[in-house]
């Protein structure tokens, strides 16, 4: 299907991905938007990207572009992915935060772009075995995609996928091997979670207050504005001593006046002036 782009059709894809995902791409990734939407262009029957972007104008193309942007957006997670942040948040700052909330007020903790639901499970079973002193946990994720958020309901995951970066001692502790060798997460786990279609684009506002995000490896496929937008949102939702967690190859600097990284920790960062 390697065929070359016209700059209007290119435009379409480009256009619709910023606008609906923040998803920035360059003519150096048609190779990506052959990959990732072949399998709709053969269902679909077209001939190629261009008749798909020639499809994608149509004022009643509303599903196809849905499923244009979950096919374009990258959904690949796995638990504790990179370990570090899942260290420092179960060391530093779980701890902190028990210390700073009152009894009987919940710890709110949003995983942006959660995916499947690896990163807000992963958190919920490090909740699960710290003293939590009868404290409440609440743990949102929300992403765009909603096949993968179904995914995160159902807590249904394979062996590949429970064996990448999950410690065998937690695998025993909270899942429970169902028919077919896969693995669902046990329901003391799965009841800190919930999952919710939001987009990153959005006023955060309605989610409510937040203690802990985690926004891990989303900010390095915008462009600078909407890196921006996003940080700006989370931080009129986050607790004025909240921490902020971004993926390795992320950060701040230069990028808003909101957080500033934490002294000698790395992907964490706190709000400015707190």
């Amino acid at each position: 299907m390697s065929v070359a782009l016209s700059g209007g059709a290119f435009q379409v894809f480009a256009e619709l991905l910023r606008e609906r995902s923040g998803l920035a791409i360059g003519p150096d990734k048609l190779y990506l938007l052959e990959t990732r939407l072949a399998p709709i262009v053969r269902r679909e029957n077209l001939r190629d990207l261009a008749a798909l972007a020639y499809r994608l104008r149509a004022p009643s193309a509303e599903t196809l572009e849905r499923e244009v942007v979950e096919a374009m957006t990258t959904n690949e997670s796995f638990f504790f992915r990179d370990e570090y942040p899942f260290a420092h948040f179960r060391a530093k700052a779980l701890p902190r935060l028990l210390d700073a909330r009152e009894r009987g007020v919940p710890i709110r903790i949003w995983s942006a772009a959660a995916a499947a639901g690896q990163e807000a499970y992963s958190l919920a079973m490090i909740l699960a075995e710290s003293v939590m002193r009868g404290r409440p946990v609440e743990i949102l994720g929300t992403d765009i995609a909603r096949e993968q958020l179904a995914r995160a309901r159902d807590a249904l995951y394979t062996q590949f996928e429970v064996q990448r970066g999950l410690p065998i001692q937690m695998l025993m502790r909270h899942f429970r091997r169902e028919s077919g060798g896969n693995w669902r997460i046990t329901p003391p786990v799965r009841a800190m979670a919930r999952f919710r279609e939001w987009n990153l684009l959005a006023d955060p506002t309605p989610l409510g207050r937040f203690d802990v995000v985690f926004c891990r490896n989303v900010l390095i496929y915008f462009d600078q504005a909407t890196k921006r937008r996003v940080l700006a949102g989370i931080a009129r939702q986050l607790a004025d001593d909240g921490l902020l967690y971004l993926g390795a190859a992320e950060t701040v600097l230069g990028l808003t006046p909101h957080f500033v990284p934490l002294a000698e920790e790395r992907g964490v960062y706190a709000k400015a002036g707190a």
